[in-house]
């Protein structure tokens, strides 16, 4: 079996072309338009988005930078870019150092000795002492508390420290450090008193010591390195 297939000659009579109809052409372009304002709006959209990224970050303080937080401050005020979490009353009651490159500051007032029913026995600055001027006379067994005065300025000082060394006749005799603690600056002066201690008693610990003070922070700034005498004696002295 055979099959023959005959091919149909090409002419323009046999191609036929139809027109577009003006309505369908304008709903084309329309749709054309639509399709190009919705990407639009996307993009509209994701730009507010990233502006209220920017915003947001704009309003946040930023701890690690050299720039002044106080100038910080007032840049996010004057932007007008405060995030509701944030107010200006908020702001102006914040505790920002003027420099915070600066390093705390202690001021030492005075240092003072307390005794059960003796009056207080204050050394105060300049704390000048010598073996033939000895500052005070301590009775041997008896209780006494340390108290110190002192001023802070500048930023908080951390782990403030005291170290209380003592000489009799040259030898080392005792050493003590007790943690003051951490405070912030103020123009007020604090008062910090150590737990009560008892002088040694008995005939060789009576007579003349060398002491040396000095007050540290955790990162080891001296802020105070004295050197003092007293004694240690039987009895009271007769006139205080």
């Amino acid at each position: 079996m055979s099959i023959s297939i005959t091919a149909l000659p090409v002419s323009q009579d046999n191609i036929m072309v139809t027109p577009l109809k003006e309505n369908e052409g304008q709903e084309e372009m329309k749709r054309t338009n639509d399709h190009d304002k919705e990407e639009s709006n996307v993009l509209e959209e994701g730009r507010r988005h990233n502006l209220h990224l920017d915003t947001r970050k704009s309003s946040t303080l930023d701890l690690s930078t050299k720039v002044s937080l106080r100038l910080q401050i007032e840049d996010i005020k004057d932007n007008n870019k405060l995030t509701p979490t944030w107010s200006t009353n908020d702001l102006l009651n914040l505790h920002v150092p003027k420099d915070i490159s600066k390093d705390p500051e202690v001021k030492i007032l005075s240092i003072s000795i307390k005794c059960p029913g003796r009056p207080e026995i204050v050394l105060a600055e300049p704390f000048v002492s010598s073996p033939k001027a000895c500052l005070f006379t301590l009775k041997e067994g008896c209780k006494y508390r340390l108290k110190f005065s002192f001023i802070v300025s500048n930023k908080d000082v951390v782990g403030l420290k005291y170290i209380n060394t003592l000489w009799k006749a040259g030898v080392r005799v005792d050493k003590t450090e007790a943690i003051l603690g951490s405070f912030r600056p103020k123009e007020e002066p604090y008062s910090y008193e150590l737990n009560e201690d008892t002088t040694p008693s008995g005939m060789f610990v009576r007579g003349l010591y060398c002491a040396k003070i000095k007050v540290v922070d955790n990162k080891g700034k001296c802020y105070l390195d004295i050197k003092y005498y007293f004694e240690i004696q039987k009895n009271w002295p007769l006139s205080p």
